[in-house]
């Protein structure tokens, strides 16, 4: 795992997830090309409309296709959510905003 803008550190994936679910951030985000959409909500926050508060790595210990990236995201209108996507060869493709906007990752 490595823990990058955040002051906690994690274990695992799901250590994190319910940390970050405690400290409110309930909305569960999916990531799409151009936004990230909430399900339940039905709301979409594009790149201008969101922050990252703060992301963790979490690589396989037997199999790189296990990478994964979990993201803390405040929105402008004030939803506070997760995000959670692999990254290497199966992350999904982004336009050049929402690259921008997640590259702190790289």
């Amino acid at each position: 795992m490595t823990k990058a803008n955040s002051k906690a550190s994690y274990d695992t994936l799901s250590e994190a997830t319910n940390a970050l679910i405690k400290e409110g951030y309930v909305e569960d985000l999916n990531l799409k090309p151009d936004c990230l959409e909430c399900l339940t909500s039905k709301l979409q926050l594009h790149p201008e409309d969101f922050e990252v508060d703060a992301f963790y790595r979490f690589e396989g210990m037997s199999n790189a296709d296990d990478n994964s990236i979990v993201y803390a995201i405040t929105g402008n209108n004030g939803t506070k959510g997760i995000l959670v996507d692999a990254y290497g060869v199966y992350s999904s493709s982004l336009n050049e905003a929402m690259i921008q906007k997640l590259k702190m990752t790289a």
